[in-house]
């Protein structure tokens, strides 16, 4: 039954959901790393950039793939947050950026969703391709957890350096944790998504004028009208429904063959109950189920430079290597 017990203990001002939760994602200071910026050609024609960055304790034979959230890049503060941690723990890092996510939009009309776990398949096999790692590791936040989740449990074969996956904050029900988003509570939060993603359509539509027009995007008032004019349809789905159902994780977490652990605060308002799938978790011994009482949506702080989530995954991860 790996239910785990949390040890995560925030100070009291990080006990408030909004505050640890914008704290985070606006106000943390991370120190930089040095990165270098790799392209991937695609097979499709598109790409995407790696940055990666490097043990400091010299080469590595240990690589952590990092995978960001809904309008998220490899800078984000818990991106770089995660690859400085593990750098200085004797790991390189390849954070990925997803299609349209490195300040340079992508070829080709779609971009990326919570589902698009075939471009996880190509960043693996092209970082296998360079034999040089021997030990693989995963860790995913938000969308990318979702994405990450699915990509371990959908059918894949999965190479054996691949050790261990950690998923924090990650809505694997899309559909009904849209709806917490779109509660009145956290409105600040649904509203500063919508407003950066139409940007992104707009831009979009510049370059793809004969797909999406300026009235379709005007008229999106909710992540939900987003996902079914655009995410949707430019990725192959009948509409928003369609795609919520065929790329919620929840549905491959039992499958999961590699150990793999779940974060999910109880008071992240983003994510549905169901996300924390309790009785899966006592069901795979490969799926292992962390409810830490407080922590946000990607919070966690704690009273050191890491976060709890970056010494957790590390931990966790280790215990495979």
């Amino acid at each position: 039954m790996p239910i785990i017990k949390s040890t995560y203990r925030p100070p009291v001002l990080f006990k408030n959901y909004h505050i640890s939760t914008i704290y985070a994602s606006v106000l943390r200071k991370v120190p930089p790393v040095a990165q270098s910026r790799e392209r991937l050609e695609l097979e499709d024609g598109d790409f995407l950039d790696l940055d990666w960055s490097y043990s400091i304790s010299g080469k590595s034979e240990k690589l952590l793939i990092l995978l960001h959230g809904l309008e998220g890049n490899a800078q984000r503060p818990y991106m770089v947050g995660m690859a400085r941690y593990f750098n200085q723990n004797g790991w390189d890092v390849a954070a990925i950026n997803f299609r349209g996510c490195s300040g340079e939009i992508n070829r080709l009309y779609r971009s990326y969703n919570a589902g698009a776990s075939e471009d996880l398949v190509q960043v693996v096999s092209h970082i296998l391709s360079k034999n040089r790692y021997t030990n693989l590791a995963l860790n995913g936040f938000s969308l990318g957890g979702n994405l990450m989740l699915k990509y371990l449990g959908e059918g894949n074969k999965l190479p054996t350096q691949l050790k261990a996956a950690v998923a924090i904050s990650t809505p694997c029900d899309l559909h009904l944790s849209l709806k917490k988003l779109e509660e009145s509570r956290n409105r600040i939060y649904s509203g500063r998504f919508v407003k950066k993603l139409k940007t992104q359509l707009y831009n979009r539509e510049t370059h793809f004028p004969e797909c999406l027009e300026k009235q379709q995007i005007a008229a999106c008032t909710s992540l939900f009208a987003i996902d079914d004019l655009y995410t949707s349809r430019a990725h192959g789905y009948k509409n928003a429904i369609d795609y919520y159902e065929k790329s919620s994780s929840l549905q491959f977490i039992e499958k999961i063959s590699i150990p793999t652990l779940l974060i999910n605060a109880k008071n992240d308002g983003f994510l549905s109950e169901n996300s924390s799938p309790i009785a899966i978790a006592q069901s795979n011994p490969n799926f292992h189920l962390e409810m830490p009482e407080y922590g946000g949506h990607v919070g966690f702080i704690q009273k050191k430079k890491q976060t709890y989530t970056e010494e957790r995954s590390l931990e966790f991860i280790l215990e495979y290597i």
